[in-house]
Formats: C-alpha cells, sequence, structure tokens
C-alpha cells in the first residue's frame, strides 16, 4: 500500500495577504504616535503656563508697593515701569501694560523658571496687563497675563526695547458691534497678528476671547468663540500675542486673569 505524502503550509497569496494587513495596521499605529506627542506637549505647556501664570500673580502683588489709604497715582503701582508711567486716577476704562524697567527689575523675574538664567536660554516668558476695576476707591485691579513661548532664541518678536526680545501681547484696534460674533481688524499691517486658535482680549471689557477662524477670502475678518461682549461702539482694541516678524508657530500658550486689590 502506497501513501500519497502531502505538505501543509500557506500559498503565496494568503502571505500577500497577511502581510498587507499587518502593513496597514503598522501604518495606523504609527499614525497615533505623532497625535500623542502632540497633545503630551500641549498638556505639558498647559501646565507651565498655568505654573508661570501663578508666579507672575505672585510677583505683582510682591512688587506693586502702594499706599491702601491712597487713591491710585504714579507712585502706587511700581512693578517695573509702566507704559504710560501711571495709572490715572480717572481712567477706569482699558488696560494698562506693565513695562519691565531693566534699571528696576531684572527682566529674568518675567520669565519660568525665573532662575539665574541667562535671557537668551530662556524658553517661557510671561506679560501683564493691568485694568481699573470700576473707580480708584477700592484699589481693585483686573490683571491679565500671557504666557508665551520662544522656541527659537533667534527668533525676533515685537518687542519694543532691547536685544532680548520675547513674545508680547500688542494691541490691535478692531471693528465690532455689540452681540457680533465677528470682528474686522482695522489695522493693515496687522492682519495677520490675529488667527485661527488664537487668545484675544477685549481692552475696554477684559473679556477673552478664542479667534475660530479668519476668514481665507476676507482675511481681515474673525470669527470669535462667543459674542462680543464690549460696547456698541464700531472702535474696539484688542490684545493679543502674534507670532515672530518671521511667521511660525502662535507662541502664546495661556492667558489667565485674576482680579487683585493693591
Amino acid at each position: 500500500m502506497v501513501r500519497r505524502c502531502r505538505n501543509y503550509g500557506f500559498s503565496l497569496a494568503e502571505v500577500l495577504i497577511a502581510v498587507g494587513l499587518l502593513a496597514v495596521g503598522l501604518i495606523f499605529i504609527a499614525g497615533v504616535f505623532p497625535v500623542s506627542i502632540y497633545f503630551t506637549t500641549v498638556a505639558t505647556e498647559r501646565t507651565i503656563a498655568a505654573a508661570a501664570a501663578d508666579e507672575a500673580f505672585a510677583k505683582i502683588k510682591l512688587y506693586a508697593v502702594g499706599n491702601p489709604d491712597n487713591t491710585f497715582g504714579d507712585d502706587d503701582i511700581n512693578f517695573g515701569r509702566l507704559k504710560n508711567d501711571e495709572l490715572e486716577p480717572n481712567d477706569v476704562n482699558g488696560f494698562t501694560e506693565i513695562f519691565p524697567a531693566a534699571d528696576e527689575i531684572d527682566l529674568r523675574e518675567f520669565t519660568y523658571p525665573s532662575t539665574d538664567t541667562e535671557l537668551s536660554k530662556k524658553k517661557y516668558f510671561w506679560w501683564a496687563l493691568c485694568r481699573r476695576i470700576d473707580d480708584d476707591l477700592n484699589r481693585l485691579l483686573q490683571v491679565t497675563v500671557f504666557v508665551s513661548r520662544r522656541s527659537n532664541p533667534n527668533l525676533k518678536y515685537h518687542w519694543p526695547v532691547g536685544e532680548d526680545n520675547w513674545p508680547i501681547p500688542v494691541k490691535v484696534g478692531v471693528s465690532t458691534f455689540a452681540g457680533d460674533d465677528e470682528i474686522v481688524i482695522n489695522n493693515p499691517d496687522k492682519i495677520t497678528f490675529i488667527n485661527d486658535d488664537y487668545t484675544i482680549v477685549d481692552d475696554e471689557t477684559g473679556q477673552i476671547y478664542r479667534v475660530l477662524e479668519r476668514y481665507a477670502d476676507d482675511p481681515d475678518i474673525v470669527l470669535l468663540d462667543k459674542s462680543w461682549a464690549g460696547s456698541g461702539s464700531i472702535d474696539a482694541e484688542v490684545w493679543v500675542v502674534p507670532s515672530a516678524t518671521s511667521g511660525g508657530r502662535y507662541p502664546c500658550i495661556g492667558v489667565f486673569q485674576k482680579v487683585i486689590r493693591f
């Protein structure tokens, strides 16, 4: 009796199908890694931004010197140097920009962490705006802190003075109406300052908005995440941290607000 010998195995077609399925699976798995790295980076920077903002508010309280029995004057807020030299006692509306003076406060105090490392090697920075709440008797200021990232020390930002510079908020004129969720950028040379997913702050009310879209066909028109809460005036001003003068990533990683009594 002769037995027939049989060889069991996979055909070439079966091997090719298996390899194809494995390759597709690996492609999907590989696509997950960049997304996970991105969200990990975002979560890390949000944590850093919150810590930097807490430190900034503490420093503002630490460096702000004033007599609680007096109304605001040019000597009551002595945190660095104010852009307008003083908070006008009757100036209720609008922010006053805290402008650091190297001879009064070390610029490294505006970095995170505020160590003795050279400014050129710093990566995270903050900037603060002050806005009076109601009258000058209650000594309340709405303080808004912008925390930003400088990914490359060679990038140049819209810094007003000096060689060492980092991302800071700048004021942009816009047109809008109360209840509308769109604004129009009035400054032709600052249209690129506001873009998708940017955060802007109304100078009049201190309200924070997120930009959903800057229309491609009308680049001077911006869609916000909520209706404008300011006055019905067609002219307004907003604060925003623009990208570097040569372009690049959006540098602002967090905007925080707190009402502080001085």
